[in-house]
């Protein structure tokens, strides 16, 4: 029986503990609250196109409407008078869409190096480790801030600069965690039976360091929110689309007037950037193997 075991693919032998994990999450208080914020943050990001069907960038009333003055406009309006709710909602979209494609290509680059490194090792993994070295020698905001202004600043280029900057440390956590498994029973297993590398990396290797990656998914969508409000801020943002980091930029000179303006985006970045790391929190506690019950 114990030979059997040891040739299943992980995915088989893991789905038992995937069970019980998912219901260890739903009784998790810092999953369930981060979980829940971040489902209404999602709503508000797909629900945008619908509750405000118009350019958020439009002017559509008169500027520096207060919050609750204007029941059409609930929560004001800006300098130049646009609608603050509509800007909110419509943010989350281009703020969550920038996390999540630059985080994406994070996942793709860091998972790729760490697992060549770790499984074959030698001067693969050196000149990986190198790599992965020089860029962790450039703080990753001011790396990302030079590719944003040296190249016209855009969706596109913005998510780009700092997945490209934000690899390293997954890479390094990767290949940890592949180091621990390279000569397991299991790999061992699949290597006599004639697997090829590339089947033992994505069906035994991989799925058995999901744990660690999907921690670190969930704060590297967190950072990817900052990075882009910080980029905006400085006014490295995308001018033809709203975003939370725009929106906070854009009312940094009346801050001591009207600090609506820039304190209730900067509200939603917040309560985004708390659900994430509340949701991090709750899948590490979860998910660690040396609390499974």
């Amino acid at each position: 029986m114990s030979e059997l075991v040891s040739v299943l693919p992980a995915s088989q032998i893991a789905a038992p503990q995937r069970r019980r994990w998912w219901h260890r999450l739903l009784r998790s208080p810092a999953a369930l609250v981060g979980g829940t914020l971040l489902l209404l943050v999602l709503a508000m990001a797909l629900s945008a196109p619908w509750v405000f069907p118009g350019d958020p960038l439009d002017m559509v009333t008169e500027p520096f409407v207060r919050p609750g003055v204007d029941a059409a406009h609930l929560l004001g309006s800006d300098m130049l008078g646009r609608d603050l709710l509509s800007g909110i909602f419509h943010g989350a979209r281009m703020s969550l869409l920038i996390a999540v494609v630059s985080t994406l290509l994070a996942l793709v680059l860091g998972m790729s190096g760490g697992v060549l490194a770790g499984y074959y090792g030698g001067r693969i993994d050196a000149l990986l480790m190198r790599v992965t070295e020089f860029f962790q020698t450039i703080p990753a905001f001011l790396f990302a801030l030079a590719i944003v202004a040296v190249v016209q600043p855009s969706l596109l280029t913005i998510a780009l600069a700092i997945g490209v900057t934000s690899w390293p440390s997954l890479a390094r956590l990767v290949r940890a965690e592949v180091l621990k498994l390279r000569y397991s029973d299991m790999v061992q297993a699949s290597a006599a039976l004639g697997a090829s590398d590339l089947r033992i990396m994505l069906r035994d290797i991989l799925p058995n360091t999901l744990t660690p990656i999907l921690v670190s998914t969930s704060l590297m969508v967190a950072t990817a929110i900052l990075t882009e409000s910080s980029l905006a801020f400085l006014g490295l943002g995308d001018p033809n689309s709203v975003s939370w980091g725009n929106m906070v930029g854009a009312g940094r000179e009346v801050i001591r007037t009207d600090w609506y303006i820039t304190t209730l985006p900067g509200i939603a970045i917040v309560v985004t950037v708390l659900a994430l790391n509340l949701l991090g929190d709750g899948l590490a506690a979860v998910l660690d193997p040396r609390d499974q019950k």
